[in-house]
């Protein structure tokens, strides 16, 4: 145990749970997006279930990292492109989170249901959410494993930090799941955010290799224009009111 407590396991910790939470933030955006079909009552339940399914996921398959090695040999050969077992799980993931985003952002831009409605033949329950949470759990995760095997290769460390890293997203994701599901404009850049990972996960499936960083920043950057358009609309709102109750 001992052996653990030294500044290179520190620092391989820090970078790790850093990195868990980063790649954590897909999740809770995906989970945001599907906690808002569910009743109001059920959707910290859902967040935290969902949460948890991540934790589950990512030490599963670290415990069973050998399997996981043995996934990324290739076994089939499609469109000139050897895909193993790894590429086969992004490439899946990929097609879903552009189809389930697409859907989503085509119900939203409709506006002809409310939000906590579904289509006919479609119920949204906690039991269907967690379903799908732990379909897409399973393809961040791997990426997630892989990228923190190749940084240490203390099981012990890794598990310590995808615990730490979840709990700082539980402590966030609350306050996160509740302004997106309050402000229709930032709900349409969460499902534009979860549809360009999933194009993401299809060119990885396929070998191309494109920089999450410029998918975060494409993000970041227009998310910030949003919350500047907001207090400017805010600030029109407060001018307004205090011209109104002037004599």
């Amino acid at each position: 145990m001992l052996d653990l407590f030294t500044p290179e396991n520190a620092i391989a910790f820090l970078t790790l749970t850093s990195l868990e939470i980063v790649l954590g933030i897909d999740n809770v955006i995906f989970i945001a997006i599907l906690a808002a079909k569910l009743p109001v009552e059920q959707r910290d339940r859902a967040r935290q279930l969902g949460l948890g399914l991540a934790v589950i996921s990512r030490v599963a398959l670290l415990l069973a990292i050998g399997w996981v090695v043995k996934l990324e040999e290739p076994f089939v050969t499609l469109i000139g492109h050897a895909i193993s077992g790894k590429d086969l799980v992004l490439l899946i993931g990929g097609v879903f989170l552009i189809g389930k985003a697409t859907y989503e952002i085509h119900h939203k831009v409709q506006g002809s249901h409310d939000d906590t409605q579904v289509a006919p033949g479609k119920v949204a329950t906690l039991g269907a959410m967690l379903v799908q949470v732990v379909g897409i759990d399973i393809v961040f995760s791997l990426d997630s494993v892989i990228t923190a095997v190749g940084l240490c290769k203390s099981i012990p460390i890794m598990v310590a930090a995808i615990l730490a890293s979840v709990v700082v997203m539980l402590v966030f994701s609350g306050p996160v799941v509740r302004f997106v599901d309050a402000h229709p404009a930032i709900k349409l850049l969460a499902l534009a955010f979860l549809l360009l990972i999933g194009v993401l996960l299809v060119a990885e499936g396929f070998h191309q290799k494109i920089d999450k960083g410029y998918i975060y920043f494409g993000m970041a950057f227009a998310l910030g224009i949003e919350l500047l358009q907001m207090r400017a609309e805010r600030n029109q709102l407060r001018h307004a009111a205090g011209k109104s109750h002037l004599p």
